[in-house]
């Protein structure tokens, strides 16, 4: 894992391809302080329409690490993974950089822990939709795991509405 005093950070790229250093705010994830800023500044600087670089790669295991000694689900750790990865699949983005791939590699390994951990008890369906984005992606299903991720309650129930003609879902008659 690439550690807070290594000087490669300076020269990272963000979303918009310029320099990028995320250290301050996954410093404030770990920390528990301001973590809706810090989340704000990672969505807006880690990925921007599609794109990544080299700092969104080297996020990951940092993330993984921080969110592993919390208790809280937060849909936005596994959803801004997930995202980077299937970004990371995209010919318009860098390949991840050898320096960086086994600690990215060993993150996913102990993502797929924490999703498992935290699937029975996550409520809300936004936690389990990207849950469910992680456990996809991690057996090889990228698109599925895409698919998972762009779907909202609304698309949903299009799809089960239209395509095959479901008037209610069972779950909402529990």
């Amino acid at each position: 894992m690439l550690l807070f005093d290594d000087t490669r950070w300076i020269t990272l790229k963000g979303g918009y391809h310029i320099p990028y250093d995320p250290r301050p705010a996954l410093l404030r994830l770990e920390d528990e302080e301001s973590v809706a800023v810090a989340w704000e500044e990672l969505w807006n600087e880690l990925h921007h329409q599609g794109d990544i670089e080299s700092a969104s790669y080297a996020a990951v295991p940092h993330l993984v690490r921080i969110y592993s000694t919390k208790s809280k689900i937060d849909w936005n750790f596994y959803a801004m993974v997930s995202i980077i990865e299937v970004e990371r699949h995209k010919k318009k983005n860098p390949s991840l950089p050898d320096w960086l791939a086994e600690d990215y590699f060993r993150a996913w390994d102990e993502l797929v822990k924490l999703a498992l951990r935290d699937f029975p008890r996550a409520q809300d369906d936004i936690n389990v939709k990207f849950i469910f984005t992680i456990l996809a992606i991690a057996k090889k299903k990228l698109k599925l795991g895409a698919l998972i991720s762009t779907l909202d309650n609304d698309a949903i129930s299009d799809i089960l509405e239209d395509h095959l003609a479901w008037s209610q879902l069972y779950d909402e008659k529990r």
